[in-house]
C-alpha cells in the first residue's frame, strides 16, 4: 500500500507551500487549498473529472 500524500487535487501544491482542507470522497482523502475552494462550489463537472482522473491514476 503506498502513502498518499497531501496535496491540493487542483495544483498539487503541498502543505509545506500553501494551508490544505482536508475532505474525502468514496472513502478517499483529499486535499485541496484555498484557492481552489471555488472549484468545489462553483465548478462540479471540473472537481468531478479531476476525481476520475485521480481515481484511474491511483487503481
Amino acid at each position: 500500500m503506498s502513502e498518499q500524500r497531501s496535496a491540493c487535487l487542483v495544483c498539487q501544491r503541498d502543505d509545506q507551500r500553501v494551508p490544505l482542507i482536508h475532505l474525502s470522497y468514496q472513502g478517499r482523502p483529499l486535499w485541496i487549498c484555498p484557492e481552489h475552494m471555488p472549484v468545489l462550489i462553483h465548478n462540479t463537472e471540473k472537481l468531478m473529472a479531476m476525481l476520475e482522473e485521480s481515481s484511474r491514476n491511483n487503481d
